[in-house]
């Protein structure tokens, strides 16, 4: 095989076939699951990967309310918001997170996860998490997938 032979095929945004994925991560711990959903977002686990593409899979995470953490996280960790004013630091321990808005551990901790910048952003509008088993994404036929 010649050197001008060989050629490096880029996905254009038109190209990407992207389909639906279900992720349960009932048991898992955070940053593990949180790390295979950043792939799958990203489009990582695709052979035609382009880092300026985005040509990932949407990506339906349920049972989050069962995740785990390892180690005394669940006690240590500690989650910040900002009201927007003047002194309005909030923190939540992870696991108060966890029974109120158990969603929202597995969404920071894939976005924590992605480059910030506007692809990262769109990549984010393809993430959908669920508390329960229960989701309303039946009629993609999502492939489920183990991780």
């Amino acid at each position: 095989m010649k050197l001008k032979d060989q050629k490096t095929t880029l996905i254009t945004k038109q190209d990407a076939d992207r389909g639906w994925v279900l992720v349960d991560v009932e048991n898992k711990i955070v940053g593990r699951a949180a790390s295979k959903i950043a792939d799958i977002l990203r489009g990582k686990h695709r052979p035609s990967f382009t880092p300026n593409v985005d040509n990932g899979d949407f990506v339906i995470v349920i049972n989050a309310s069962k995740l785990r953490f390892s180690g005394n996280k669940a006690e240590q960790k500690i989650y910040y918001h900002h009201s927007g004013f003047p002194g309005g630091m909030k923190e939540v321990v992870a696991q108060d997170q966890l029974t109120k808005h158990p969603d929202r551990i597995i969404t920071d901790a894939v976005w924590g996860m992605l480059p910030k910048n506007k692809l990262s952003r769109q990549l984010m509008t393809k993430l959908r998490v669920y508390a329960d088993a229960n989701h309303p994404h039946e009629a993609q036929n999502p492939t489920s997938v183990n991780i």
